[in-house]
């Protein structure tokens, strides 16, 4: 069958797209658009991938689809050529992996526009009729709210009123009845405008850092893996700055992601001293007004820098220059559920597929990136020594062997542990697989216990009172372990 047809990815656990016809009377759709379709007894949105010319059903078979969504395409060709390659790589359902370029509004068949929120505040005829007291002496709920809405200069939304004060619907409409308070739309501020004092200037690099940043600013301009391995404190957070001003300075965008939220205000308050641009935030801590605000920020391109955890790697960046992850080699980058991607290798081929440096900063680097390195993929730079007067901290390893232990603690352990506390300081102990010895051993002679048979390991199985190997099977009493 010849004509235009219309392949759309449905969200859906099959591995396939859907031909459909166009609605009667629209022209030549463009792939990326969303639509409306038909889809069993219900009606999905769907993202228009391909235009084939020929479809595998007859004509009268394909259903047309309902509505076009967007007048223009809102994923650009360079994302559907990256949902393409991670369709094919990671094997999962296309409407699905479509699905995940998108924010949760746009999902459901929200307009692509700005999202806006209702606000309200205190006008200056409330604060007088606060000041004085007497008007509210009868209305002791409308008191209550407007000294919240007094006590925030900037107003506060509507949702986060409703929601920390149920009932406050009525006291509201007549305290705007009154004139003492006024509600005003604006559009959800996704971006972090820039500080209003000039940014201070960039720190001085030392050595090692300006090697880092002259090697990757060779490579603006091409594809090129960075591997930087540096030290905890080395300084690897102005690398990534520096490198993004020049970055800037061309004109383009750049993307920086991190593994949690917890990390992105840290990262953000670092960026906002040193860049007077605007930032745009991507993580799942934002409502969903919020993300699809940012989202379309960055598609337009009014926001340079876009700083988010793993699903920002799909932001809609039309001049993107550069991408770096920070701690690449956290495990957080992995999406574990539903589509169940790496951000961190999706980052490495969307720079590939762009002609783009991409920058992967550690100080404990992945096997797979230093992998990389040695089979010559990845190109390493090295920060040894931290920045500054800033040392290393102190290591001391404790041979358990005839030590007296108190709860698997030994007493040069507590003894510190002692001291910082008498001083106010913290401790913070880390186990090791909680409720499982690994290695069995006599802390009178250092005997080790080992299989007699294969030399394996032996495991304590404190059910049964008895040694266990879990490799030939061979098993003897606890008592009669030690020699």
């Amino acid at each position: 069958m010849k004509g235009q047809i219309l392949r759309v990815a449905v969200p859906s656990p099959l591995r396939r797209c859907f031909d459909y016809l166009p609605p009667p009377g629209v022209g030549m759709l463009r792939p990326g658009i969303r639509l409306r379709v038909p889809f069993g007894h219900t009606r999905q949105v769907g993202v228009l991938l391909e235009l084939p010319e020929d479809s595998p059903l007859a004509e009268a078979d394909l259903r047309p689809a309902l509505e076009v969504l967007d007048p223009a395409p809102l994923l650009p060709e360079e994302l559907l050529e990256l949902a393409r390659w991670a369709i094919r790589y990671y094997h999962h359902p296309p409407g699905e992996v479509l699905a995940t370029l998108l924010p949760v509004l746009l999902r459901q068949g929200h307009p692509a526009s700005p999202a806006r929120c209702s606000w309200w505040r205190a006008t200056g005829a409330g604060l007088t009729a606060l000041a004085e007291g007497s008007a509210l002496d009868r209305a002791p709920r409308q008191r209550e709210l407007l000294t919240i809405l007094a006590a925030a200069p900037e107003g506060l939304a509507a949702e986060v009123l409703s929601r920390d004060h149920p009932s406050s619907g009525a006291p509201l409409r007549a305290l705007g009845d009154r004139g003492w308070v006024e509600r005003v739309e604006q559009e959800v501020a996704p971006l972090q405008p820039p500080p209003l004092t000039p940014p201070p200037r960039s720190l001085t690099l030392n050595p090692a850092q300006s090697a880092a940043v002259a090697a990757v600013s060779g490579h603006l301009e091409a594809f090129q893996p960075f591997l930087l391995n540096g030290v905890t404190g080395s300084g690897k957070t102005e690398v990534y700055l520096s490198l993004v001003e020049q970055v800037l300075h061309q004109g383009r965008q750049a993307l920086l992601l991190v593994p949690e939220i917890g990390l992105t205000p840290q990262l953000l308050e670092r960026v906002r001293s040193r860049l007077a641009v605007p930032l745009a935030v991507m993580h799942s801590g934002l409502s969903d007004r919020e993300r699809l605000s940012a989202w379309l920020a960055a598609r337009d391109g009014r926001t340079p820098v876009v700083i988010g955890t793993r699903s920002a790697v799909f932001a809609p960046l039309p001049d993107l220059g550069l991408i770096v992850v920070d701690e690449e080699h956290d495990g957080s980058f992995k999406q574990q559920e539903g589509f169940r991607y790496h951000a961190r290798d999706l980052a490495v081929v969307r720079a590939r597929r762009l002609n783009i440096p991409v920058v992967l900063g550690s100080a404990t680097p992945s096997l797979e990136s230093l992998y990389n390195v040695r089979r010559g993929r990845y190109r390493e730079l090295s920060l040894p020594a931290r920045v500054g007067t800033a040392l290393q901290p102190a290591l001391e390893l404790i041979d358990l062997r005839r030590q007296e232990l108190q709860e698997g603690l030994s007493q040069r352990l507590l003894e510190r542990i002692k001291e910082h506390l008498a001083r106010g300081e913290q401790v913070l102990l880390f186990l090791n697989r909680r409720g499982f010895a690994p290695t069995l051993i006599c802390h009178e002679c250092g005997w080790l216990g080992n299989c007699r048979h294969c030399d394996a390991r032996l495991t304590l199985h404190r059910g049964r009172r008895r040694l266990i190997c879990h490799h030939c099977g061979y098993q003897e009493p606890l008592q009669a372990a030690c020699p």
